[in-house]
C-alpha cells in the first residue's frame, strides 16, 4: 500500500533550546542504546527524535526514499516507503490501517500543524489511500473494534532481516517517562517475541480499485 509520496523532505527537527533539556535527551539516547528491542521516541508528527541501534537495525535492509525513511518519520514511512511491507508483515491490516487511524487522530489534535498537513496532502494523491483514509478507515474499525487502532499492548507481526529472529511478532509497548510526554514525545519499545514457524510468503497486492483487507464497496 506504499507509494511515491510526492511531499518535501522532512525537515530537520528543532534543537530544544533548554541546555537542561538537551542533557536529558543525550543520556536518555544513551539508555535507549542499551535496550535490546527496537525502540524510538516520536514527536506527535511522528518525526523520531531518538532510535536505538535495534530499530536502525530492523529497518537496515530498506531501500532510500526521498521523504519516507523509517529514521525520519516513521508515519511517512508505514505509509509511503514501497519496502515498508519487506519488514511489516501483512503490512495493510496490522500497520498502515492503525496507522491511518493515528493520522486522523493527530490531525484532529493538531490540524494546523504544517508536517501532518504534508503527509494528508500525500495521502490525498493517491486515489486508493485517500479512499482508505476517508471511507474504508471507518468501516475497518467497527469491524475489527476501536483497541485495533491502538499501539500500546498491540502484537503486529514483522519480518526481522536477521535470521534468528525471521518472521515474528512484536509487541508494542508504551514506556513514556513524564520528561517525554513534556515535551510532546512518545517512546515506543517492540518487544520481539519467539520466531513463528515458516510459511509460504502471500503479499497482498493493491487492487485497482480498493485496498484488499476494505471492501470495494466501502472504498
Amino acid at each position: 500500500m506504499a507509494h511515491q509520496a510526492g511531499g518535501q523532505r522532512p525537515r530537520q527537527r528543532p534543537v530544544p533550546e533548554s541546555p537542561e533539556t538537551r542533557a536529558y535527551l543525550e543520556d536518555y539516547a544513551a539508555l535507549l542504546e542499551a535496550v535490546a528491542f527496537p525502540s524510538v521516541v516520536l514527536d506527535h508528527r511522528w518525526d523520531v527524535v531518538l532510535a536505538n541501534g535495534a530499530f536502525r537495525s530492523l529497518f537496515r535492509g530498506v531501500g532510500p526514499h526521498p521523504t519516507a525513511m523509517p529514521g525520519d518519520n516513521f508515519l511517512r514511512f508505514v505509509l509511503f516507503h514501497p519496502d515498508a511491507g519487506t519488514v511489516l508483515d501483512e503490512h495493510e491490516s496490522s500497520w498502515c490501517l492503525p496507522m491511518l487511524a493515528h493520522l486522523a487522530d493527530a490531525v484532529e489534535r493538531h490540524g494546523q500543524d504544517g508536517g501532518l498537513q504534508s503527509i494528508v496532502r500525500d495521502v490525498a494523491q493517491d486515489p486508493i489511500m485517500h479512499a482508505a483514509f476517508r471511507h474504508g478507515l471507518p468501516h475497518w474499525i467497527r469491524a475489527v473494534g476501536p483497541d485495533a487502532v491502538e499501539h500500546d499492548g498491540a502484537v503486529r507481526p514483522l519480518l526481522h532481516p536477521d535470521p534468528r529472529w525471521g518472521r515474528t511478532d512484536c509487541r508494542i509497548v508504551n514506556e513514556t517517562p513524564k520528561a517525554l510526554q513534556n515535551l510532546g514525545y512518545t517512546r515506543l519499545t517492540l518487544v520481539l517475541r519467539e520466531p513463528r514457524r515458516p510459511r509460504p510468503l502471500r503479499r497482498r497486492r493493491r487492487t485497482a480499485g480498493h485496498l484488499s483487507v476494505v471492501p470495494a464497496v466501502e472504498a
